[in-house]
């Protein structure tokens, strides 16, 4: 996980800290969205992917402001944006952890993991 964070703050700027977390929200997003096991699978051969998740304090659920935003991928754009990202920085994130998860796991796996998932196709 550390070689990914420092890659995303060479590109983005952001502190380790907050690309933790972003990375953390879209892996959250991605379990709460997706009933492929392609999704757990690419977390648990990810390194650090667990603690990402962890750093959130997500439960996966929409709860009162998940559902006020509509959920799904605007819930996630807005929980990023939250932490201060721009689009530009959202799509490196992204771009990042999957080619990071791709180097640990299956390329097909977390192809398949990413494409069962509405919407986030425009931010990888």
């Amino acid at each position: 996980m550390d070689e990914l964070l420092a890659k995303i703050t060479a590109e983005t700027g952001l502190e380790p800290s907050t690309a933790k977390v972003a990375v953390g929200h879209i892996l959250t997003y991605l379990t709460a969205e997706s009933d492929d096991p392609a999704v757990g699978k690419m977390i648990a051969e990810t390194p650090g992917a667990s603690d990402a998740i962890a750093t959130t304090g997500d439960d996966n659920e929409g709860g009162l402001l998940g559902g006020a935003m509509g959920g799904g991928i605007m819930e996630l754009g807005s929980k990023l944006m939250g932490l201060g990202l721009d689009m530009r920085q959202i799509q490196i994130v992204a771009r990042e952890l999957a080619a990071f998860a791709k180097a640990h796991s299956d390329p097909e796996t977390v192809d398949r993991a990413l494409a069962s998932v509405p919407g986030l196709s425009s931010f990888v």
